[in-house]
């Protein structure tokens, strides 16, 4: 069976909105029945994505955060796309303890996060118009919820 589905919300880049995306992409994925574990990862690395566009992406004027998640059988896509500054070096942002914003206590430790509890994690992104961070994650013994 080719099972697929996929979602699609947009919200403000505000923090408060970091747990809705979390709670949101979370229970979207239940569908297939992943493990609580693979849950919990998804939940992390979405977080630490939406955090980053929530602190990085509007300086100075918030701006929206669009999250698509789609799931075919048991492989699970998360794209989450803003509209702001861009990432001027990518390579230099996914390296550990690296931030933009060091004198204002940041980590940098967001990337690190998400490769940690991702199968993959593609960042494109360009100065002035946006980053779009796509997390694929390969869920294991996971059944589809039909009915439900």
């Amino acid at each position: 069976m080719n099972y697929q589905n996929e979602m699609k919300v947009k919200f403000k880049a505000i923090s408060e909105n970091e747990s809705f995306a979390r709670i949101c992409v979370a229970g979207f994925c239940a569908s297939v029945n992943p493990t609580i574990d693979e849950i919990n990862d998804i939940k992390t690395a979405v977080s630490e994505a939406v955090t980053n566009c929530v602190v990085h992406a509007y300086p100075k004027e918030k701006g929206n955060i669009e999250i698509t998640t789609k799931i075919t059988n048991s492989e699970v896509y998360i794209t989450i796309t803003d509209s702001g500054v861009g990432i001027a070096d990518i390579e230099k942002a996914r390296e550990p303890f690296y931030s933009s914003l060091a004198d204002k206590e940041r980590s940098g430790m967001g990337f690190t996060v998400m490769e940690g509890f991702m199968d993959k994690v593609i960042v494109e992104s360009k100065i002035g118009k946006g980053t779009k961070i796509t997390l694929i994650k390969q869920l294991g013994e996971c059944s589809i919820a039909v009915g439900v």
